[in-house]
């Protein structure tokens, strides 16, 4: 069961407040999982059980997706904003320094927030901002294309695809290499997730000049990169790791830019590995 959680944030104009929806399970040592533009928390689901074993996890809607609310006028989605916004969030939940892991935008988020010390561990699955100019455009443009099929597709003809294997594969392996194993109700979710998030066109401007290009001393790093991602080529993984030389960089074989439905538990090992590494 997802809750929510109230907080302020800094705003030009005087404090202003935002809500995100997060979800809460398990014991141990918390653990942060954000997902990518477009997406919401339940992309994680199918790691959650195994992480929970080991972990307290908090599963998170990025404000502006999922059943996060849009943020209020005067905060804009870009990386500051929403450094600010999660780090309230981590005050909010008492949560300090937790573990964190991201894929692909949420994985850009966790290494913000491994830079401005507010985090234990990283662990990111092909995350966002390793890119050369052409390969932004390229992943930019796909993001774009899949909004705009997902917003153009009547809901009965996307539950209609959804309870086949073959609909499932139309509807979602851009960002599956195995869409197959994706649940019918979980590929209908995503879809409207994804078409009706207020803050994707103003998340994917913000990004249009972002790299990530520090370093991490001290902090310990696990990247990892699937090895059939059809819109952050694997190559970004090799210069993540000679951005952030001591961090961890780890195939993952068979799995797509969203890796945790293709192979589950080789991600959750992935993830807990990474966070053992603080220890």
């Amino acid at each position: 069961m997802s809750a929510t959680v109230s907080f302020k944030v800094p705003a030009p104009h005087g404090p202003s407040d935002v809500t995100v929806s997060y979800a809460r399970v398990g014991r141990g040592e918390p653990l942060v999982l954000l997902h990518g533009i477009g997406h919401h928390l339940q992309a994680w689901d199918p790691v959650v059980d195994i992480l929970a074993t080991e972990r307290e996890v908090i599963s998170v809607d990025l404000p502006g997706f999922g059943a996060s609310p849009g943020l209020p006028d005067g905060l804009a989605y870009d990386l500051p904003t929403t450094n600010a916004v999660l780090g309230a969030l981590f005050e909010a939940l008492e949560l300090d320094r937790p573990h964190v892991a991201g894929n692909s935008l949420g994985g850009l988020l966790a290494l913000e927030l491994g830079h401005e010390k507010l985090a234990r561990s990283v662990t990111v699955l092909s995350p966002a901002g390793f890119w050369t100019e052409a390969e932004r455009r390229y992943a930019f443009t796909v993001l774009l294309a899949m909004r705009g099929i997902a917003q153009r597709l009547p809901l009965p003809l996307v539950r209609r695809l959804s309870r086949t294997a073959a609909g499932r594969t139309a509807l979602t392996s851009t960002i599956y290499a195995r869409p197959g194993r994706r649940s019918p109700d979980a590929v209908v979710a995503e879809t409207l997730a994804l078409a009706t998030a207020p803050g994707f066109g103003a998340t994917l401007r913000a990004g249009t000049g972002v790299r990530f290009t520090d370093d991490l001393p001290g902090l310990p790093v696990t990247v990892a990169w699937g090895t059939r991602d059809r819109i952050l080529v694997r190559r970004q993984g090799i210069r993540a790791k000679r951005l952030i030389p001591h961090a961890r960089l780890v195939r993952l074989p068979g799995c797509g830019h969203v890796p945790m439905n293709d192979d589950p538990a080789l991600v959750a090992r992935v993830i807990l590995d990474g966070s053992r590494r603080a220890d």
